[in-house]
């Protein structure tokens, strides 16, 4: 891998806060961060899209069917719909992890395409996959309808679930999978400049993180 700097590296990151006890002071702290830190991205839950727009610059990324991905496809689809209006220009919906576990692949693809009709294709969808909770070749499959229904990202993980978060062998296994055009984002118990830069490695083209600053601390 060739070294990254910086700027290289903070331009992959989405800075993220999605607890659900965050205030509104905690959202524009983060995104007074993100603005120092010249992130790639912001990632709040729906009820702060608005008022992180409002205060950065940086793109906003919101969450939809999150965090357990239960929710009726209609459901995700409004969600994403409404985050857009309020100022989301990419989107990271939960999979339904019971399809996953079946393999009902039809259903996971059909539920993917329905929320990538309901935004405008100039929309960054990423899907999650909770990667943790699967083998390989359930991985190699969610990858493959998740990007057939219309994603632009997989990604691995909530970052809330007991299954754990991004491993280095779900980005490999993802990245061959997707090949290059589609994007990998690493998500899920990343906190330092050797995780990014190894999950960089393995084949992450983003990375979800709320300990970006100490991420980046790591370079110069």
């Amino acid at each position: 891998m060739e070294a990254v700097d910086r700027a290289t590296l903070a331009l992959v990151i989405d800075h993220t806060l999605l607890t659900p006890e965050a205030t509104s002071a905690d959202i524009v702290a983060l995104c007074a961060e993100a603005d120092e830190l010249s992130v790639g991205a912001v990632c709040v839950s729906p009820n702060w899209v608005s008022l992180a727009h409002k205060n950065t610059r940086i793109p906003i990324a919101s969450v939809v069917g999150f965090p357990s991905g239960s929710h009726l496809s209609a459901t995700k689809a409004a969600e994403a719909t409404q985050a857009v209006s309020d100022g989301a220009s990419e989107i990271d919906m939960v999979a339904n992890l019971g399809w996953i576990s079946s393999g009902d692949w039809s259903n996971l693809e059909n539920e993917v395409a329905a929320v990538r009709r309901a935004i405008s294709a100039n929309v960054v969808l990423k899907v999650i996959l909770e990667t943790g909770l699967w083998s390989s070749e359930q991985i190699i499959a969610a990858c493959k309808h998740s990007v057939l229904g219309g994603a632009d990202y997989v990604k691995t993980s909530t970052g809330f679930h007991k299954a754990g978060g991004a491993s280095l062998e779900a980005v490999r296994t993802m990245r061959n999978t997707v090949g290059a055009d589609i994007g990998v984002k690493a998500s899920g118990g990343i906190r330092t400049t050797a995780d990014a830069l190894a999950m960089i490695e393995a084949g992450a083209s983003r990375i979800g993180a709320s300990a970006s600053r100490v991420i980046l601390s790591g370079l110069k």
